[in-house]
């Protein structure tokens, strides 16, 4: 593969792909942005007719096939190519697939040779796969895609004048939201492909009450193209436009083809019991009766009005609200509690939703504007503390549900900040009598705290990502809970007829939705047993029972090959993994006896789950060695990290597209550097002196600015004698705003009207203030900025612990300083208004890479370096070397004065 030119023709079909890199002089590269900045930054893209490519590759056929089973979907996706070429080709497979599914099975046939995946335990993968791959080559990895997929990719190495095949196998239970069943196909191709098809058939021996299929590309040419046909128990959905019909143009590369293939479909309902399924020793219960009426709830909507809830997610907020105010049925009651570092109720108590209540309440939440931090714990204990109140003050209906909706984006900075206490708290103040439902906004919430605590307490979690959309998201989770049909509903059978029964007990039946059961039964032979379901209604008490039997598959389906007869004990152990892994998680189970059967499940079942790894070994490379690849499962905690990278690299792009402004900072040891951006130079110095000294590093008397910095030492003199300083400790002031922040390696102290507050580095929090905001990202960065005034950030390098000499030490870099005065001064604010220098007299240096040179700069002649510093702001670990003219001496002749003149007595002090 080390010949290759590594540039690569992206190929995407159904949710899969393949790249087909090119030897030819010049090849087609199609990435999406976030690929090219994290896997081919710098790579050179240029054009190649098509002509070229089809000499080399032959996409021969692309396949994706559904089946799904009483709403159980096995997806196989299969895809042919042969390299044409007369040397070898390395080809890249990628399939994007639902976040829910569990891969069960990866294959790579090559001339005949078949190379299949083997799941195993995470670690013992992880470890066989560094043994093999001790080079640190990139795998076969899974990472996110959107909010509802992941990206499964691979590649292989192709000889000349060979074939491949890949298949890729995932399953998932399909969930019923808002009254229906979703399946989506993701449809991507960069260009027309030789054999294209997607075929879904779906099996429902209830009986199929509808069927819809549309496309986001779908124009009426390609219409026709869907053929849909659906009988009492079976629709057949297929989609198989032609290499010409798939052309944007006639004989152009271009595609019409871009978006997502979706059907949708329900199921009739006849049955108060809900239908049950035995096939070979085992059973699913799918239960969502009809014509239930839906019960009253009382709701507490306990909403984030922090600073970082600031602009457009105030305004969507504000605006789901609304929406959701006037969905509000007149038997409902609610409440509004809106927090920040404190918390305000609308009213004292819930009140009825009448037309009058709901339209006062509609002015009050257009008025709520952001401000202060970030106080969860007070704000939900409040919620729960006035629904118990009401309802011993029997203020409430007797037959009614209570429930806290939470929305926030951001993690508690002020009164109770531990994440576990809170959700003790929250918990023990609950008891089981009320369900908590949590909205995530954004990526800087902590997704996984907010997940165990609804869970704790009869609730679900949801996340809201920041988006255009993001009021329709809001909206769209309130009408999943805004009906329930019941409550503590339980499905009984027999004792001595089922064993190893997933979850069988269940808070609330929403409308729309279905409650699922699986288990085994200890007669393999029996088949039928009774079936009792027992829930509260709104008037009275729901109690039914029936027989449960097993049905013929061969007389309901006498025309099909029934190849997937153990649906329904995948479909037990699916679902029996994903309940162990939720209970593990929220404290129900033995943490350490639900993962082990849930690893032992995934192994026997061939799943790739958070517990498992698929581990494919690919044919001999050109170095003559066999490569593995690896294939994992993403925690939403690993898709909410990836999405966070993602979104630096963006701010990476913005913060490089307008770095048109002069930079100064100071960072490292510690190294001061000026960049000049209209010159296209900077200019950088050091400064030598004791840990512990205090440095003025900006002073503007008109506006009452002060920015002092002190300087830490090594633990130790290192082996090669110089102790080495940093900056851990910085004093920031604005006199006019009433401003002060202490910051260090360990925490940030905010004082401002009289009032302290601190803020870890271990933290996420975004605090915006009448004179301040402040943007904290959790142990890298601290983003300052005064009204009308001054833009800092600061940088937090963490060190190993155990580091002999090292220390954990901060950056400095200003931003924005247009705003400040012309008498600003300090080591960097003398430089804020510019600086005029000239260098001539190029000649070779002590090291042959670092040239000397005569800079001629305020009336003085100095000997300056050529050389380079490191700027952290896009890299926190390593760094950007940005080249810079070294002043020697402290910066003696850059520097007004010397020095010297620098040092404060005080953190706070100007002399």
């Amino acid at each position: 593969m080390s010949g290759l030119l590594g540039v690569r023709l992206l190929l995407l079909w159904g949710s899969a792909c393949l790249w087909l890199p090119s030897q030819a002089r010049g090849a087609l590269v199609i990435s999406s942005p976030h690929e090219t900045l994290q896997g081919t930054r710098g790579a050179v893209r240029s054009l190649q007719k098509r002509s070229t490519i089809e000499a080399t590759v032959e996409v021969h056929s692309v396949k994706v096939d559904c089946t799904v089973t009483s709403r159980f979907a096995h997806t196989v996706m299969t895809s042919k190519a042969l390299n044409k070429a007369n040397s070898a080709q390395e080809i890249f497979f990628e399939v994007e697939l639902p976040k829910t599914a569990f891969i069960s099975n990866f294959s790579m046939e090559i001339e005949g040779q078949l190379y299949v995946g083997e799941v195993k335990e995470k670690e013992k993968a992880k470890k066989q796969y560094e043994k093999a791959v001790s080079s640190g080559q990139t795998a076969g990895l899974v990472k996110a895609s959107g909010r509802k997929m992941e990206k499964f990719s691979v590649s292989v190495n192709i000889a000349a004048k060979s074939n491949v095949t890949f298949i890729l196998t995932y399953e998932e239970l399909l969930q019923r939201k808002l009254g229906q069943y979703e399946i989506l196909t993701r449809v991507k191709p960069k260009q027309p492909v030789q054999e294209f098809q997607i075929v879904t058939n779906i099996y429902e021996p209830q009986g199929i009450s509808y069927v819809d299929t549309h496309a986001t590309f779908l124009s009426n040419d390609l219409l026709p193209l869907v053929e849909k046909t659906v009988t009492d128990k079976k629709a057949h959905i297929s989609f198989s436009p032609t290499i010409e019909q798939q052309r944007k143009c006639p004989g152009c590369d271009e595609t019409v083809i871009d978006g997502d293939f979706i059907i949708k479909y329900d199921v009739n309902r006849a049955k108060s019991l809900g239908d049950i399924q035995i096939v070979n020793g085992y059973f699913v219960h799918f239960f969502a009766p009809p014509n239930l009426p839906r019960v009253p709830k009382n709701v507490a909507f306990v909403i984030d009005r922090s600073g970082s809830m600031s602009g457009t997610k105030m305004h969507q907020t504000r605006q789901a609200l609304t929406t959701i105010l006037q969905d509000l049925h007149e038997d409902d009651h609610f409440a509004l509690i809106l927090f920040d570092s404190s918390v305000i109720s609308w009213q004292e108590s819930l009140i009825k939703a009448t037309k009058e209540n709901v339209a006062e309440a509609t002015v009050y939440v257009q008025k709520i504007t952001d401000r202060g931090a970030t106080d969860i714990n007070s704000a939900v204990l409040r919620a729960v503390d006035m629904l118990v109140n009401d309802r011993q003050e029997k203020k409430l209906p007797e037959r009614s549900i209570d429930m806290v909706i939470l929305l926030t984006d951001g993690m508690p900075n002020v009164g109770v900040s531990s994440l576990p206490q809170i959700q003790e708290n929250v918990r023990s103040a609950i008891g089981g009598n009320m369900s908590l439902f949590c909205l995530g906004f954004g990526n800087d919430v902590d997704y996984s705290f907010l997940d165990v605590m609804s869970k704790q307490n009869k609730g679900v979690a949801r996340r809201i990502f920041e988006g255009s959309d993001a009021t329709l998201q809001l909206e769209g989770f309130y009408e999943e809970v805004s009906s329930p049909l019941l409550t503590e509903v339980d499905l009984r059978y027999p004792d001595n007829t089922v064993e190893l029964l997933t979850t069988n007990h269940f808070n609330q039946l929403f409308n729309g939705s279905e409650i699922v059961v699986a288990g085994r039964l200890i007669d393999n032979n029996l088949d039928n047993f009774m079936v009792e379901a027992f829930g509260q209604g709104f008037e009275e008490d729901f109690i039914v029972q029936g027989q449960a039997s097993a049905v013929d598959w061969d007389v309901i389906y006498p025309d099909e090959e029934y190849i997937f007869g153990d649906f329904t004990e995948r479909l037990w152990a699916y679902l029996t993994i994903q309940q162990l892994l939720e209970n593990s998680k929220i404290g129900v189970a033995d943490e350490k006896d639900a993962t082990a059967k849930a690893l032992d499940m995934s192994l026997h079942y061939s799943f790739v789950t958070p517990l498992t790894s698929m581990l494919v070994t690919r044919p001999e490379t050109e170095d003559g060695t066999d490569s593995p690849l690896i294939a994992d499962k993403l925690t939403e905690e690993q898709r909410q990290q990836a999405e966070r990278m993602a979104h630096q690299y963006d701010l990476q792009v913005y913060t490089r597209s307008y770095l048109a402004a002069p930079a100064y900072f100071v960072d490292g040891d510690p190294h001061f550097m000026i960049e000049l951006p209209d010159r296209e130079d900077a200019l950088c110095f050091n400064i030598n002196d004791k840990p512990g000294t205090i440095f003025n590093l900006v002073r503007d008397p008109n506006s009452g600015i002060l920015v002092n910095g002190q300087i830490i030492g090594d633990k130790k003199i290192p082996p090669d004698g110089k102790i080495n300083t940093y900056f851990w400790r910085f004093g920031i002031v604005h006199q006019t705003l009433g401003v002060r922040l202490e910051v260090d390696t360990q925490v940030i102290s905010v004082f401002q009207d009289g009032k302290r507050f601190k803020l870890l580095w271990s933290d996420s929090a975004s605090l915006k203030g009448p004179n301040v905001d402040l943007l904290l990202t959790k142990d890298r960065s601290l983003t300052v900025t005064l009204k009308d005034s001054v833009k800092f950030v600061i940088l937090l390098h963490k060190v190993w612990k155990k580091h002999p000499y090292h220390r954990d030490y901060l950056g400095f870099y200003t931003l924005d300083s247009h705003l400040l005065s012309p008498s600003v001064h300090g080591l960097l604010g003398q430089f804020y208004h510019g600086i005029e220098y000239e260098v001539t007299d190029l000649r070779p240096g002590e090291v042959p890479e670092k040239p000397d040179a005569t800079m001629f700069v305020k009336g003085r002649e100095l000997n300056v370096t050529r050389g380079w510093q490191r700027d952290f702001r896009n890299d926190v670990k390593n760094g950007e070397n940005v080249p810079c003219w070294f002043i020697h001496s402290n910066g003696t002749g850059l520097l007004d004065g010397n020095e010297a003149d620098y040092i404060v007595s005080g953190l706070f002090k100007t002399v």
